[in-house]
C-alpha cells in the first residue's frame, strides 16, 4: 500500500511565477522555469532547481532579463539547457556548479530542446524557422557553433528524434550504477578492485550515435534532417502541427495536427514517409493537452471531465473519466496531463487542483502490447493540491510527480505505507501524517495525527515511535485508555531505529547512537572501516539482545540489558554464505535471541537482484543456514518444499518455487517459526506494491504474492511448514507472526476516503471503527485459536515433529489435547507426507468411518498418489487431491472426482485433453446430471457428444412431440430421422413417413411403404435411382408375386440376386436372359444355367461357355470335343493348367498337332508333364524354347537317395540344353547344363555366345581348372593388347586354372606385343622374365621338350637384357654402347629376342647425331641387305633417313621410307603392372 505525501518546493525570494517544469529522465531532481515581471513592465526569467521533497538546490538560480521558453534535461547528466525568449540558450551543469553560455545563434525565442537518446546530440528549434544541430563534447559540454543549421517555415515547435538501435561492448565497471542503484559504494567495496578487470558485456542493445529526426510546427510542413547536412520536406498538412510522436518499434511517425486530424505514416529506411491511416479525432482541439502511453495509445484532454484514449495499435477509441471518483466535483474537468512510462501511471490534473491517476493493469508495460481499452486502467485515490492545476509531469527516477498550479508548484512523491506491530500492539498508516494504532488485547484504537510525514513506525507495549528522516517524535499510548500523549520529540537524521523499553537506536551516518526518548545520545556505538556502515538493525526485546549489519555484510550484536551495550557475540562475516554478496536488505532477531534471519542482494548477469535465498545464522550452533526458494529446498539437503521427509505433492508447479523472499518475520514467542513474503522471481528489482498491484488485477496464483511458513533449527535445517497465496485484493502485506495467528495490513477501498464520514460518524471517529488488520489462524490451530498457552505450545511442537517427519513426538505432543480438529490438522499432514498408516489412526480418532472406508477401498490402487488423493477428497482438500491424480496421471480418477464435485467442466476438459477412453462415458454422466437438473438443452447437447442421442433424446423428449419433431428436423442424423419415419409410420402417418424415410435415405423403407400404398411405379423409380440393393430386392418380390416377370428378374438382377433371378427365367423360358444373368452370377448359377442350355437343342455352345466359366473346364472341353467346337477349344486351351484331367490335356495337345500348332501343343504336353514328347515335337518341327516353356519344363530337384529322378532330371536338362543349344539359344543352354551339372558344356555353350562379361563371371563362379583354361583361351581371341582388364582376367584364369605353360606363352606374346607395336624393350623384358618363371615352374608332360623351351626362353631373355643394358648405357658412354649393338649384332640367334632393325636404328641414329653421315649411310646399307623388304622409317627416323641422303647427295630410293606411315604412340598401351600384379625389373630373369 503506497501513500503520496506532497511538498511545496522552497522557491527562493523573487523566483515568479512558474511558467514550466521539466523533471530529470533518471534522477530526482525538478527544473522549474518561472517569470517575474518588474513594475517598470519588463519581464525577467529565471530557473530554480529543486529536489524531491521541495528542496531547492543551492546555487543553482539561473536569471536572465528575458523569460525562459524551453527546457530540457541531459538524458543521463545533470545537465540542463534552457532556451530563452532572446534565442540565447545557456547549459547548467549541476554536478560542476558550471553555466555555460552558447553563441547566439538563434534571434528568436528557442521554443524547442531535444536530446539525443545518448546525449551526444542537441536540436534547438525557434520561432523563426531555424533548427540547429549542436555536438556535445565528452565532458557534456555544447560546442560553442553548431554542427548543423537548417531552415524551415514559420515557428519550428515539435520535434521527434529517431533512436537507432546498434550494438556495442562495454565494460562492466561502466554498470556499477546500474547494478546497484542507490548504494554504488556497497558496491565498490567489494568489486573496485576488480572492476577493471571484468570481462566486456557483448550484444548490449545500445543506441547509435547517428541521428536522424523530424520536425514540424505552425506551418503544416514535417522536415525530415539528420547531423550530416540532409534536411527534406517529408510531408505537408494543412493545420499547425500540435503533436509529433514517433512508434520507434514500428518506424511510425504520428502526426497530429491543431484540429485534432491524426495520422500515421510509416517511414522507409532512406526517411520518406507513406500515409498509413488517417482519421479525425474528437474533442476540444483548442485547449488538448497530449500526452503518449508508449503502449502506442495517444491521450488528450479538452478542458472536460474525461481523458480521450485512441489506441493506435488496435484503433480502439475510449475514455478514462474523472466523475465519481472520490472528493472529484461533476463541474470539475482535466487541464493537463502525463505518463509516467517506467510505472505505467497516468496522471491529470483538474481545474479544482485533484490529480489523479490511473494505473495499468493490462499487459506488463515492458511488453509493448497494447490494452483493451478502459478496463485495463484501475482509477487510484485522487490527491488534492492547492489551486488549479496548469500543468502536470511524471518524474522518471521516482514516482514523482510535478504539479505546476495557481498557487505554485508542488511534488507528490510515493511513499510506501509504513505497519509495525510488537507485543500486540499494531500501528498502520493510512495518510502521511496519520496512524491508526490497535492494541488487539483491549480493543482500543488510537487515531494518532501527527505534525511530520511518517516514514517510519516503531511500537512497543506503551509507546510508538516515527520518524521522517529529519525529526523523531515518541508518543505514549496506554493500551486500556483513548488518550495519547508526546513522550518526546526531537530532530535527528536517520531512517533506521528501534526501540527497547525507554531506549531508542538509531542509524546515523556510520554508527549508532543510543538515545533516550528526549533525544539525549547515551552511547554511540562505532564500525570500523573494514565493518562497513550500519544499514539495518532489530532487537530482540525478550532477551534484550541488538542485532545490527553492515554494508559489508558483517552482522553484530550487542547486549543491551545493561546500562551500556556490550558485544554480545563473535560478529559473522555473511559474504562468505552469500555469494556475489551486495548489501542486506532485511535483518530479523527471533524471539529467544538466538537466530537472526536476513535477506540479501547479489549480483546476478551483472545486475543487483534480490537473492531467491531467506539465510538463517543459528548463533548457538554457529551455523548459517539458508533456503532457497527458486528450488524449494535448503542448501544442505535437510529441508525441502514439502517437509515431512521431503516429500512434496505439488511437483514443479508448487507456489513457494521459482519465488523469492521479499519479507520475513519470527513468531512473537515460538523461536523456530519464520514466516516469509515470497514473489515471482521474473519480478524481481520491481518494486512491491507495484507487483501486488499487478497480481490483484489479474488475479493468478503464479503472480500473487505467498506466505510461506518454515522451522528453522540447526538440526534439521529450514523446512517449510505451510504456504498460501496472499490475498492482494483484501491485504497489502504480511504483518506480523504471533501464534495462533498471522497477521496482515487491509487493503482500504479505492471508493472510501479517509476523510468521509461513516454511518453519521466525524471523519475522525469512522477512521477509528476501521480496523486496519486482519488476521488468519493458522492452519495447525483450527479450533484451538482460544486455547492456553501451555496447548498453543503443544500444538506448536506438533507441527515442528509434523514438519520434521517424527510422527512418535507429534504423537506425545498432542496425546492430551481432545480435539477432532487436531486430528483432522494431523490427518491434512499426511496428505502432504504421504504416511497412510498414521492417516488410518487419525481418521479413527476423528470418528471418520467413511473416510476409512474409502481410503482402505483405494489401497487398491497402484499408485501412492492416488491413494494419497483419495484421503485427500475425504478430508475436503480439493485442490491437493486434483494435483496429486495430476501428478500420478490418473486422469480416469481426476474426471470421476470433478464429476463427484459438481465441475462437469473441468470433468469435461479432463476427459477431451487426457483422458478420452472414458470421455463420452464423461459426456453421458453429464447430461444425466444436467437432465436431472431440468437443463435440457444442455443434456441434449451432452447426450450427442456421448454418441447416445439417438434413443435418450427421443426419451427425453418423448412426452413433448412437438419439440421431439423440431429435433428431429434440426437434427441430420439419419438413424433418427428413420426412427421419426417409423414412429410416424406406426401411427398411420404415411405421407410423413415417406418423407422422413427420404430424409434418412432409407430407400428400402419408401419402396416398402409405396408398396403398401400400391404405388408400384414410385416404388420403381425410387429403386432405380438409389440402386439400393434391400429396396430392389422388396420390390421384385412384389411384382413376382404380381406375375411381373420381367421386371421381377431386372429388379432381381439390380439387387445382385441372381439365383432369384436365374430360377424366374428358367421357370418361364427366358433363355436369351438368363445367359446374361448366369455370366453376372456365381459358379453355381452357371453351372445352373449351363445344365440347363446343355439340354437345350442348338444351345450346347453357350454351356461349353459357362462350363467354362464356371471352372469345369474339362467338361467344356469333352463337350466341346463331343460337338466338334474347335473355335472354343482353342479358346479353352489358354486356361488349361495343372489341375486339368491328363486325358483332356493329351487330346487338346494332339488336337493342335494334327492342326500344324506345335507351340500350342508344345505348351499343353508341357503343362501335362509329358516333357519328352514335348522335346521331341520341339526337335521335330524347331519349335524354339522359351524361357518359360523351359522353366516349366525342368523338374525340381530330387532327394539325393532317390537316384532314378535325380538321372531322369539330369538326362531331361541334358536334352533341353542341347535342345537349345541347336536353336541357337547358348545362354539358356547354358543355364541348364549347369542345372544338369554339366558345367563343361555350359562353358562350351556360353563360349559359343561370345558374351565376354558373363564368361568371365562363370569362369570365376565354377572354378574349375578346365573353365578357366577355356575362359583364357576365348579371351586370348579377343582385344587384350588394347584393354587391360581383360589381360588381368588372362593372366588369373591361367595362374588359377594352373596352366603355366599356356601363361608362359601368354606373356611370350605380350614381350613380343610390346617389341613390335611398341618398341618396348624394358616392358618387354620384364615380360619374357614372367614367361621364363611360368615356363621353369610348368609341369610339363614331356619334361626333355620343357627344358629346350626354359633354355630358348632364358637365351631371348639374356639377349634382350643385353640390349636393354646398351640402352641405358648410351647415356653414360655413347661410345661404348654403338660397340655393343656391334658386338649384337654378330649374334647368331639375336633376332629371337631383338629385332635386327632396332639394333642397327639405334646405331644409326648415333651416327647421325654424330655428324658421321658416312658411317651411317653404311649400316643403312647394311640393313638393307640383311633385312629384306625393309621399311626404314618404322626403324629410323625419317627425319635422320632425310639427313643422311641429303648430306651425302645420294638420293631416296627403295625402302627409304617414302610409302611408310609415321610411328604412333598408343594411349592405350598395356600397364607394367599387368605381368605379374606389380612392377616387373627388366633387371631380373
Amino acid at each position: 500500500m503506497a501513500v503520496y505525501f506532497d511538498h511545496k518546493i522552497e522557491s527562493p525570494p523573487g523566483a515568479g511565477t512558474a511558467i514550466n517544469i521539466a523533471w530529470h529522465s533518471n534522477q530526482a531532481i525538478l527544473a522549474v522555469a518561472s517569470r517575474h515581471e518588474r513594475s517598470s513592465g519588463d519581464v525577467e526569467g529565471a530557473v530554480n532547481l529543486y529536489l524531491d521533497e521541495g528542496e531547492h538546490v543551492d546555487g543553482s538560480s539561473l536569471q536572465r532579463a528575458h523569460p525562459v521558453t524551453s527546457l530540457a534535461w541531459h538524458p543521463k547528466r545533470r545537465t540542463l539547457v534552457a532556451g530563452w525568449e532572446n534565442g540565447e540558450i545557456t547549459a547548467w551543469n549541476d554536478h560542476d556548479r558550471q553555466l555555460d553560455e552558447i553563441v547566439a545563434v538563434h534571434r528568436r525565442a528557442v521554443l524547442r530542446l531535444d536530446w539525443h537518446p545518448n546525449g551526444h546530440r542537441l536540436v534547438s528549434l525557434d520561432e523563426d524557422g531555424m533548427c540547429c544541430v549542436w555536438r556535445v563534447d565528452s565532458k557534456g559540454q555544447l560546442r560553442a557553433v553548431p554542427m548543423q543549421q537548417y531552415v524551415g517555415k514559420g515557428a519550428l515547435t515539435h520535434c521527434v528524434i529517431r533512436a537507432i538501435k546498434a550494438q556495442d561492448s562495454a565494460p562492466v565497471s561502466e554498470l556499477t550504477k546500474k547494478v546497484a542503484p542507490g548504494d554504488e559504494a556497497a558496491f565498490s567495496f567489494s568489486s573496485r578492485a576488480k572492476a577493471a578487470k571484468l570481462p566486456l558485456l557483448k550484444g548490449r542493445t545500445e543506441i547509435s550515435d547517428s541521428m536522424s529526426f523530424f520536425y514540424g510546427g505552425a506551418s503544416g510542413v514535417v522536415y525530415m534532417a539528420n547531423d550530416e547536412g540532409d534536411c527534406t520536406e517529408v510531408l505537408r498538412v494543412s493545420d499547425p502541427i500540435k503533436a509529433l510522436l514517433l512508434r520507434n518499434e514500428k518506424d511510425i511517425l504520428v502526426v497530429l495536427t491543431d484540429t485534432m486530424m491524426l495520422s500515421q505514416h510509416a517511414i522507409s529506411p532512406g526517411g520518406s514517409l507513406s500515409l498509413i491511416s488517417e482519421i479525425k479525432l474528437g474533442g476540444r482541439s483548442f485547449a488538448s493537452d497530449v500526452a503518449w502511453t508508449s503502449r502506442g495509445c495517444l491521450v488528450t484532454s479538452a478542458n472536460e471531465n474525461i481523458l480521450r484514449m485512441w489506441d493506435l495499435e488496435t484503433e480502439d477509441i475510449y475514455a478514462l473519466t474523472v466523475t465519481g471518483l472520490p472528493g472529484i466535483e461533476t463541474q470539475e474537468v482535466v487541464q493537463c496531463v502525463s505518463y509516467n512510462s517506467s510505472k505505467g501511471i497516468l496522471a491529470a490534473g483538474t481545474n479544482m487542483g485533484h490529480v489523479v491517476m490511473w494505473q495499468h493493469k493490462g499487459p506488463s508495460f515492458e511488453s509493448g502490447k497494447t490494452g483493451d481499452g478502459a478496463s485495463n486502467w484501475e482509477a487510484l485515490a485522487p490527491s488534492q493540491v492547492e489551486g488549479s492545476v496548469l500543468q502536470i509531469r511524471c518524474g522518471g527516477a521516482k514516482n514523482l510527480v510535478a504539479i505546476n498550479s495557481t498557487l505554485g508548484v508542488q511534488i507528490l512523491s510515493e511513499n510506501v505505507m509504513n505497519s509495525h506491530f510488537r507485543n500486540q500492539v499494531s500501528a498502520i498508516q493510512v495518510a502521511p501524517s496519520q496512524l491508526l494504532i490497535e492494541c488487539l488485547t483491549t480493543g482500543v484504537v488510537h487515531n494518532l495525527k501527527t505534525d511530520i510525514h511518517v516514514k517510519g513506525i516503531y511500537v512497543t507495549k506503551d509507546h510508538t515511535t516515527v520518524w521522517n528522516g529529519k525529526k523523531i517524535v515518541v508518543y505514549e499510548v496506554p493500551q486500556d485508555k483513548p488518550m495519547i500523549r508526546t513522550a518526546g520529540a526531537f530532530s535527528c537524521e536517520s531512517m533506521s531505529i528501534v526501540v527497547n523499553e525507554q531506549t531508542l537506536y538509531s542509524i546515523e551516518g556510520d554508527k549508532i547512537q543510543i538515545r533516550n526518548f528526549q533525544g539525549i545520545i547515551k552511547q554511540s556505538l562505532q564500525f570500523v572501516e573494514m565493518e562497513g556502515a550500519p544499514v539495518a538493525l532489530n532487537v530482540a526485546a525478550a532477551k534484550s539482545l541488538l542485532a545490527v549489519g553492515t554494508t559489508n555484510g558483517i552482522i553484530k550484536m550487542w547486549d543491551i540489558a545493561k546500562r551500556e551495550a556490550r558485544p554480545h557475540y563473535t560478529p559473522k562475516n555473511l559474504r562468505e554464505y552469500v555469494p556475489n554478496f551486495v548489501g542486506l536488505v532485511a535483518l530479523r532477531c527471533n524471539a529467544a535471541g538466538n537466530r537472526i534471519a536476513f535477506l540479501a542482494n547479489q549480483i546476478e548477469n551483472l545486475k543487483s537482484l534480490p537473492s531467491t535465498k531467506v539465510f538463517v545464522w543459528d548463533i548457538e550452533a554457529d551455523v548459517v543456514l539458508s533456503f532457497d526458494f527458486l528450488t524449494g529446498s535448503c542448501d544442505d539437503g535437510a529441508g525441502t518444499v514439502g517437509g515431512a521427509g521431503g516429500q512434496s505433492i505439488a511437483g514443479p508447479l508448487d507456489p513457494i518455487c521459482n519465488q523469492y523472499p521479499s519479507s520475513l518475520h519470527w513468531d512473537e514467542n515460538d523461536a523456530r517459526l519464520l514466516v516469509c513474503e515470497t514473489l515471482p522471481t521474473e519480478r524481481r528489482g520491481r518494486s512491491r506494491t507495484r507487483l501486488l498491484n499487478e497480481a490483484d488485477k489479474k488475479q493468478k496464483i503464479v503472480d500473487l504474492a505467498n506466505v510461506v511458513s518454515l522451522f528453522a533449527t540447526a538440526e534439521h535445517g529450514i523446512l517449510v511448514q505451510d504456504s498460501f497465496p496472499l490475498d492482494s485484493s483484501k491485504h497489502t502485506a504480511l504483518l506480523a507472526i504471533d501464534a495462533p495467528y498471522f497477521y496482515f495490513c487491509k487493503k482500504p477501498a479505492q471508493e472510501t476516503d479517509p476523510s468521509t464520514p461513516v454511518d453519521g460518524l466525524a471523519p475522525d471517529d469512522a477512521l477509528t471503527q476501521r480496523r486496519m488488520i486482519s488476521k488468519r489462524t493458522m492452519r495447525d490451530f483450527v479450533g484451538l485459536e482460544d486455547s492456553d498457552a501451555s496447548a498453543r505450545t503443544a500444538m506448536m511442537d506438533f507441527s515442528y515433529f509434523m514438519t520434521i517427519g517424527n510422527m512418535d513426538e507429534a504423537f506425545k505432543a498432542i496425546k492430551l489435547i481432545k480435539s477432532e480438529t487436531v486430528w483432522e490438522n494431523m490427518a491434512r499432514m499426511c496428505v502432504k507426507s504421504k504416511q497412510l498408516d498414521v492417516a488410518f489412526v487419525c481418521l479413527g480418532n476423528m470418528g471418520h468411518a467413511r473416510g476409512a472406508r474409502a481410503l482402505r477401498e483405494a489401497m487398491k490402487e497402484p499408485e501412492l498418489d492416488a491413494r494419497v488423493a483419495m484421503l485427500a477428497v475425504q478430508l475436503g482438500m480439493k485442490e491437493e487431491a486434483e494435483q496429486l491424480y495430476r501428478n500420478c496421471k490418473r486422469f480416469d480418477i481426476l474426471a470421476k472426482f470433478y464429476q463427484a464435485s459438481g465441475e462437469w467442466v473441468k470433468a469435461v476438459q479432463v476427459g477431451e485433453s487426457q483422458d478420452r477412453i472414458h470421455l463420452r462415458t464423461t459426456y453421458y454422466n453429464f447430461a444425466r446430471h444436467s437432465e436431472g437438473l431440468g437443463d435440457l438443452g444442455t443434456a441434449v447437447n451432452a447426450y450427442e457428444k456421448s454418441g447416445t442421442h439417438r434413443t435418450e433424446v427421443p426419451r427425453l423428449l418423448y412426452d413433448d412431440p412437438g419439440d421431439l419433431e423440431a429435433y428431429v428436423m434440426k437434427s441430420k442424423d439419419r438413424s433418427l430421422r428413420k426412427w421419426w419415419a417409423q414412429y410416424l409410420e406406426s401411427t398411420g402417418e404415411m405421407d410423413g413417413a415417406l418423407q422422413f424415410y427420404e430424409a434418412a435415405q432409407d430407400y428400402m423403407s419408401i419402396v416398402r411403404v409405396c408398396c403398401y400404398m400400391s404405388r408400384i411405379d414410385q416404388a420403381k423409380e425410387v429403386a432405380t435411382e438409389s440402386g439400393d440393393r434391400a429396396a430392389c430386392y422388396h420390390l421384385a418380390r412384389q411384382l413376382e408375386t404380381m406375375d411381373q416377370v420381367r421386371d421381377a428378374i431386372e429388379f432381381y438382377s439390380k439387387a445382385q440376386c441372381l439365383t432369384n433371378a436365374i430360377k424366374l427365367a428358367k421357370e418361364h423360358g427366358y433363355a436369351h436372359e438368363l445367359m446374361g444373368l448366369a455370366l453376372q452370377g456365381s459358379a453355381r448359377d452357371m453351372l445352373d444355367a449351363a445344365t440347363y442350355y446343355e439340354a437345350q437343342p442348338d444351345m450346347q455352345d453357350k454351356a461349353i461357355l459357362l462350363y467354362h466359366k464356371a471352372g469345369k473346364v474339362g467338361r467344356a472341353m469333352q463337350l466341346a470335343f463331343d460337338l466338334q467346337q474347335f473355335t472354343a477349344l482353342q479358346t479353352m486351351a489358354d486356361d488349361l493348367d495343372e489341375s486339368t484331367d491328363p486325358n483332356v490335356l493329351d487330346r487338346c495337345a494332339r488336337f493342335f498337332l494334327e492342326h500344324n500348332q506345335f507351340e500350342k501343343a508344345v505348351d499343353l504336353l508341357v503343362t501335362a508333364r509329358k516333357h519328352h514328347e514335348a522335346l521331341d515335337v520341339c526337335v521335330a518341327h524347331n519349335v524354339p524354347i522359351s524361357e518359360e516353356i523351359a522353366e516349366r519344363m525342368t523338374p525340381p530337384k530330387a532327394n539325393k537317395d532317390n537316384k532314378a529322378e535325380h538321372e531322369y532330371r539330369t538326362k531331361l536338362l541334358e536334352r533341353m540344353a542341347d535342345c537349345c543349344l541347336k536353336q541357337g539359344a547358348y545362354h539358356l543352354a547354358t543355364k541348364k547344363y549347369t542345372q544338369a551339372g554339366n558345367k563343361l558344356k555350359a562353358m562350351k555353350a556360353l563360349l559359343k555366345s561370345r558374351d565376354t562379361e558373363k564368361i568371365i563371371f562363370f569362369a570365376n563362379v565354377s572354378r574349375q581348372r578346365e573353365i578357366f583354361v577355356m575362359a583364357a583361351n576365348y579371351l586370348q581371341q579377343q582385344e587384350w593388347r588394347k584393354d587391360p582388364e581383360i589381360m588381368k582376367h588372362i593372366i588369373s584364369f591361367y595362374t588359377k586354372g594352373k596352366a603355366l605353360e599356356a601363361l608362359s606363352g601368354f606373356y611370350d606374346a605380350c614381350a613380343q606385343v610390346e617389341i613390335d607395336s611398341y618398341q618396348n624393350y624394358d616392358k618387354a623384358l620384364g615380360a619374357l622374365n614372367e614367361a621364363l618363371k611360368c615356363m621353369s615352374k610348368a609341369k610339363s608332360k614331356n619334361p626333355s621338350d620343357q627344358e629346350a623351351k626354359v633354355a630358348f626362353l632364358r637365351q631371348r631373355v639374356v639377349l634382350l637384357k643385353k640390349f636393354v643394358q646398351v640402352r641405358r648405357m648410351y647415356e653414360d658412354d655413347p661410345n661404348e654402347a654403338v660397340k655393343q649393338c656391334q658386338l649384337l649384332l654378330d649374334e647368331p640367334d639375336l633376332e629371337t629376342a631383338v629385332r635386327l632393325g632396332d639394333v642397327y636404328g639405334f646405331v644409326i641414329e648415333h651416327y647421325a647425331s654424330e655428324e658421321n653421315y658416312k658411317q651411317a649411310y653404311s649400316l643403312m646399307e647394311e640393313m638393307r641387305r640383311k633385312i629384306p623388304n625393309l621399311n626404314m622409317a618404322f626403324f629410323v627416323n625419317l627425319k635422320v633417313v632425310e639427313g643422311v641422303h641429303r648430306a651425302l647427295g645420294v638420293p631416296l630410293g627403295r625402302g627409304m621410307g617414302a610409302e611408310a606411315t609415321t610411328r604412333e604412340d598408343d594411349d592405350d598401351e598395356v600397364d607394367e603392372e599387368l605381368y605379374n600384379g606389380e612392377a616387373i625389373d627388366s633387371d631380373s630373369g
